[in-house]
């Protein structure tokens, strides 16, 4: 796949880190407006298969070993986990606790642990989309040669 025309590129490259950043304060604000790391993860992937769909394969050099994403998308959820068992190791005794103090509700970091869990379920979600579709995306570069 070699990419699009030089209108459609220069269109993406200036839209796909704004795409990114509004994903990243979807993730962010998850706890405070409707959204969270689930919602936030599909639109930081929807940044990167923008720029795929753009550029072209070739742009990220894919190749079938590819294992960034895979590596990102383990360890997010073993920090998760790593979180929610902090709940059991810090004196509550409960899975999935929010043992952080909670702040003063409406601001930034008010909710405990629940920000922390959105970054890291962001960030697996959006390793796991983008691991389909460069899965997607192989194959049919397989299929085609």
């Amino acid at each position: 796949m070699k990419g699009m025309t030089l209108i459609v590129k220069e269109t993406t490259r200036l839209l796909a880190g704004l795409i990114f950043l509004y994903g990243i304060y979807i993730i962010i604000h998850g706890h405070l407006t409707p959204g969270g790391g689930f919602a936030g993860g599909v639109v930081v992937a929807g940044s990167f298969i923008l720029l795929i769909l753009a550029y072209g394969s070739d742009y990220m050099h894919l190749t079938r070993e590819e294992t960034g994403t895979t590596i990102t998308e383990n360890l997010a959820i073993l920090i998760a986990l790593l979180i929610a068992l902090g709940g059991m190791a810090f004196g509550v005794k409960i899975f999935f606790s929010n043992w952080l103090p909670r702040g003063t509700v409406g601001e930034l970091v008010s909710a405990g642990v629940i920000p922390l869990y959105n970054i890291f379920i962001g960030m697996e979600v959006a390793a796991s989309i983008l691991t389909i579709f460069l899965a997607l995306l192989i194959f049919k570069e397989e299929l085609t040669k």
